[in-house]
């Protein structure tokens, strides 16, 4: 009962985030959602997470908090028209079993933000080790 529950929701979400990803490419979609769709979407696919998973409960926050505000949000600011015609080719996308999408884009973002933290990180802790 509660893996069914999971797994309907997982759908959900990728069906939600594929519909973001046909959102970004209409051209009646406003700029500031396409920009924030197009961040919320590039992290969703990124094959690296901002929080890694293998931190106990953090490394699950950005998949089950953030990345589903973020679609909340930017669904809140696409037209109506846009979002069910989106919304019907993600559905199509899924029926036809496709590959997800993938941004290499936004794990080179994750991965220089991780860098600019290791960095910023080391420059606080040097006076302690001198």
């Amino acid at each position: 009962m509660l893996l069914a529950k999971i797994r309907r929701r997982a759908h959900q979400l990728r069906a939600q985030l594929l519909t973001l990803w046909f959102c970004c490419s209409d051209p009646a979609t406003p700029w500031p959602a396409k920009i924030l769709a197009g961040v919320v979407v590039a992290y969703a696919f990124s094959p690296i997470d901002l929080i890694p998973d293998f931190i106990p409960v953090l490394g699950y926050l950005d998949d089950l908090i953030l990345v589903p505000f973020g679609i909340w949000l930017v669904l809140k600011l696409i037209p109506l028209p846009v979002r069910e015609a989106s919304r019907l080719k993600a559905e199509r996308w899924i029926a036809e079993k496709k590959r997800k999408p993938r941004s290499y884009l936004a794990a080179a973002v994750v991965v220089a933000i991780w860098i600019l933290l290791a960095c910023v990180a080391w420059r606080l802790a040097a006076p302690w080790f001198e």
